[in-house]
């Protein structure tokens, strides 16, 4: 193809491209500033429904204001302000019901005397069941309520007249209560005394009792006598003005006096958290985040955007707002707060923008209609193209690829790329497939199955090496339709890469059946051919070791692209074969050096026997049971591979902090014993004694002392000094409960002393004789008691056998003080056994080593189980066991299973020196009293017996003279009388 075709060809698509771009572009430019100029407009709309709102709204409060204005005035020249008593004032009201008939804004009329007399006049509603009448208890034909309070006798009285419409009295009340007021103290009042003669004072607006509406005072000074007259004014209608003068909807809309508060607005009513049952009127800060408090807070924060329309946000949404004075004369200075969404004053410019974009869409889908036409013409090659790839994919090479494209590389591009992507296609399935299957066998059946399907193959063999590395044998053979063949073979290395490797690499060889090897006749006939091209495909790993080989056999010679492809698929099977081998390998060496430690535990002690390689054994019968399970609480009980090698790892290594443990600790028989039994120590030291007696006996004799006397003397303390022997020796086998007496009595002998003459400091260790640099060394000779707990006896705990209350591996044990008290007469008191607490400590300490152990060994994934199976068999369900005093609920089942599986071998053990194995009978009857006493699982152990996991145990394990006739009935009853059958 020449450059000037590329050219072209590219050119076609840009121009398609750039038709769209440009049609997209410029209508977008047209909708957008069609947008931007009416938004303007609508802006303007906005600020001239400001304006006009402002000029409403103030001439509302002008109209509210000026009567009633005029009617203080005149209230102020009436004879009324001169009156002195209520009957005058009655006699003078028709005045004041008149005003309030005409002017229905006004709430009451309202007169404060110099003196302190008072007098208002109020319109009830005409339905008084429904208003401020009802409250007050008025009569049902009540017009007016005149409220007064004299004070002429010294003795302020008040009362309530209730006038009909022709003021004529219906009933008088006297207010004891309402003497209290003094109209002299009220805001009016004094507003109106300090204002400029003959000027109306205005107090501040606040909610009446009565009617609970919003309402304000207008107050005058009466030139005619010393009075104050005043009007309570109603502010409702400002509200109504305002739900009349909407023009936007979600319009908000608020009258604020000076303070901010609120006096009359349009759509704040639905904050109920601000009702009130007082007088005093909400600011507009108490309406939370509403737009109309937004606009506020911006004007105090920007004083530069007062009284001029303004852009904020508020409630998430963005508003367009302005904040203008109410001034008016003979008014009190009022603000009007209006706040309109943007959204709302914006949604035709919107509008008109969805449908400019509506139809920019509509141009753009025609553009790229048109561009789709044009490519169309252009991708008929390539459609015979992709036509003539798919068949590629078939493996029809036959029929030659005709394409008229005007691109001539077109075709070499396409079958390489396709090529390519099957090629990648089939070695990811490969990769994938080896990678998943932790099964060597399904491994190697996998890997040949889809060499067979990527090389097209019919049948194939796969060679590799037997475990022991010294020869080839055949793992696996497979027909492509997926049968398997059961092939037998084995190759030495020689003969291995005579029929595997090739000197000129990988080539298909014709092979008859008749001249075939023995080993291959059942593929032959599982074919029904007489002859196959043999392909042999060596395996190597990344040193060229060869590994193995796959022979695939077809029904024709591959052609060399064929074989490269089989040449290339080689390196990956054999990477995925190698791996899987390493890890074979791996796992196979871990596992003997686990069984490696375990055996060199058991072999370092007769006392464990073969422990650790029992313990495995029926953990892992203990689990095949709960896994055979299908009803109870382990029918749903299940292991994968990897909680199988867990159990696995954890049985075996369960025991190997006794690694760890002294030798003399574990196999200590006597109470004396450490690295030998000191009972030959105290036995010399009576051997002493006795020749000490025999001494004093000839020491009398030589004196004149009577022989027969003397040798009664001799022969008593002989016999008394061989008694004491024994005892000592029978307290320190501790075959039996040591009593009280029994101390005593070794504590008697203790003070025995015996004399000696050598120096016991000399020939000693460093260590031991650091130790006995404790006490400074007594002159020679000394008498020193027959059995002593000396301070060389103890031995410090040093930092590394402390165990912290917080320790990261949550042990809960009582630690000694020491590490080992090998004082003599102490370790002969031992009551039970013949281990001291410090010695029993160390014994139990093999559980702390071996989490310790385990827990600092890296364990993969699956494995990390292996601390918490392997360290629990020595807790207990009701949480006293050791050494984290873990819960049965807090423990693992395979944990748990550990605990019954070391209990039962420990128990039956036979090869233990120091006692014989417990009859099946009385191993039961153990762990039953243990189950009852919640030391072990009661479900775990009911299934080990149920299951006979003891009996098939027993069968291989347990000495024939231990197996007796078990009763299992009996022990799958608590001791409560729980049947756990």
């Amino acid at each position: 193809m020449s450059q000037s075709q590329r050219r072209h060809y590219s050119l076609q698509v840009e121009i398609t491209v750039l038709i769209v771009v440009m049609v997209a572009t410029v209508a977008g430019a047209v909708i957008t500033l069609n947008y931007l100029r009416t938004a303007e407009l609508l802006e303007r709309a906005v600020d001239d429904y400001f304006e006009r709102l402002q000029s409403e709204t103030l001439y509302d409060v002008q109209g509210l204001f000026a009567p009633v204005g005029m009617a203080v005035d005149l209230l102020a020249l009436q004879p009324i302000v001169q009156a002195k008593t209520l009957d005058e004032r009655l006699a003078q009201a028709r005045f004041l019901a008149a005003t309030l008939e005409r002017l229905p804004t006004l709430a009451a009329l309202e007169i404060g005397y110099a003196d302190g007399d008072f007098f208002l006049l109020r319109r009830l509603a005409a339905e008084p069941a429904s208003s401020a009448a009802a409250a007050i208890g008025a009569p049902s034909d009540s017009r007016y309520l005149a409220q007064s309070i004299e004070r002429g006798s010294g003795v302020a009285q008040a009362r309530f007249v209730y006038l009909d419409a022709g003021l004529q009295v219906l009933r008088s009340d006297e207010r004891p209560d309402y003497a209290a007021l003094d109209p002299r103290t009220r805001p009016w009042y004094r507003a109106a005394l300090a204002a400029t003669p003959g000027r109306r004072a205005f107090s501040g607006p606040y909610r009446y009792f009565l009617s609970d509406e919003v309402g304000q005072t207008v107050a005058l000074h009466s030139t005619q006598a010393d009075a104050v007259v005043a009007a309570d004014i109603t502010l409702q209608g400002l509200s109504a003005h305002l739900g009349r003068s909407l023009k936007f909807a979600d319009t908000q809309i608020a009258v604020l006096d000076a303070a901010g508060r609120v006096l009359a607005q349009n759509a704040l009513a639905h904050h109920a958290a601000l009702a009130r049952s007082d007088a005093e009127l909400p600011r507009i800060d108490m309406y939370g985040a509403s737009a109309l408090s937004a606009l506020v807070a911006s004007a105090v924060q920007q004083p530069e955007l007062a009284q001029r329309a303004h852009a904020f946000s508020a409630q998430g949404r963005d508003w367009r707002g302005v904040l203008v004075p109410l001034e008016s004369r003979g008014a009190p200075g009022y603000r009007l707060a209006v706040a309109v969404p943007v959204a709302v004053l914006l949604a035709d410019a919107r509008a008109l923008l969805n449908h400019g974009l509506l139809l920019a869409l509509l141009i753009a889908v025609v553009a790229m209609l048109l561009g789709l036409l044009l490519a169309r013409l252009i991708a008929r090659p390539l459609q015979a193209l992709a036509r003539e790839a798919d068949a590629i994919r078939r493996f029809e090479f036959a029929a030659p690829v005709a394409v008229g494209s005007v691109v001539s590389e077109v075709d070499a591009l396409a079958e390489t790329l396709d090529r390519l992507k099957r090629t990648i296609r089939s070695f990811l399935d490969l990769s994938v497939s080896t990678a998943a299957e932790p099964d060597f066998e399904r491994l190697t059946a996998s890997l040949l199955a889809h060499t067979l399907d990527i090389a097209a193959a019919d049948a194939g063999l796969l060679y590799f090496l037997d475990e022991r590395g010294d020869a080839f044998e055949v793992v696996g053979a497979r027909l492509r339709d997926g049968r398997a063949l059961e092939l037998s073979a084995r190759f030495s290395t020689q003969e291995i890469e005579r029929l595997l490797v090739q000197p000129g690499g990988t080539q298909a060889q014709w092979l008859a059946a008749e001249a075939a090897p023995e080993h291959l006749q059942p593929l032959f006939a599982a074919l029904g051919a007489g002859r196959l091209a043999r392909v042999p495909v060596p395996l190597h790993d990344r040193s060229g070791t060869l590994l193995g080989g796959i022979v695939l056999f077809l029904g024709h010679v591959p052609d060399p692209a064929q074989l490269d492809f089989i040449r290339a698929l080689s390196g990956t099977a054999a990477i995925a074969l190698e791996a899987r081998q390493l890890i074979r390998a791996q796992k196979a060496l871990f596992d003997a050096l686990i069984k490696l430690l375990a055996d060199a535990i058991d072999a370092k002690s007769p006392y464990t026997g073969g422990h650790c390689a029992r313990v495995p054994v029926l953990a892992e019968m203990l689990a095949r049971a709960a896994c055979a399970e299908r009803e109870g609480p382990f029918a749903g009980f299940t292991l994968s591979p990897s909680e199988w090698e867990a159990l696995h790892v954890a049985a075996w290594l369960h025991d190997c902090g006794k690694v760890t443990t002294p030798e003399y600790v574990v196999d200590k028989a006597t109470k004396l014993e450490t690295l030998y039994d000191r009972l030959h120590e105290v036995r010399m030291r009576f051997e002493v004694l006795k020749r000490d007696a025999e001494i004093d006996y000839w020491r009398a004799r030589a004196d004149g002392a009577d022989d027969a006397a003397a040798s009664a003397r001799r022969d008593a303390a002989w016999q008394a000094l061989d008694d004491d022997f024994a005892f000592v020796a029978r307290c320190n086998q501790g075959g039996e409960f040591l009593a009280r007496a029994a101390i005593e009595r070794l504590q008697a002998i203790a003070r025995r002393t015996w004399r000696r003459t050598l120096d016991d400091r000399i020939g000693l260790s460093q260590e031991e004789l650091a130790r006995k640099a404790r006490m400074p060394a007594p002159p020679l000779p000394v008498d020193e008691p027959l059995l002593a707990d000396r301070p060389e006896h103890r031995i410090e705990r040093g930092e590394r056998e402390c165990i912290a209350p917080d320790n990261p591996w949550g042990f809960r044990v009582e630690v000694p003080e020491l590490l080992y008290d090998r004082g003599e007469l102490k370790n002969l008191c031992v009551e039970r056994g013949t281990i001291s607490a410090e010695e029993r400590f160390k014994i139990n300490g093999h559980m702390i080593e071996t989490i310790r152990m385990l827990e600092r060994l890296p364990f993969p994934r699956h494995l990390r189980a292996v601390p918490e199976i392997a360290g629990g068999h020595h807790e207990t369900m009701d949480g006293t066991g050791y050494p984290r005093r873990l819960r049965g609920e807090q423990m693992s089942v395979l944990a748990r299973m550990m605990a019954i599986a070391d209990i039962f071998e420990a128990l039956t053990a036979a090869d233990r020196p120091y006692k014989p194995g417990k009859k099946l009978s009385e191993a039961l009857a153990i762990m039953a009293r243990m189950r009852d006493a919640a030391h072990i699982d009661g479900e775990l152990f009911a299934l080990f017996l149920r299951a006979g996991v003891w009996r098939d145990y027993a069968a291989a394990h347990v000495a024939a003279g231990q197996i007796d006739n078990v009763d299992i009935a009996a022990y799958l009853r608590r001791a409560g009388g729980t049947d756990l059958s």
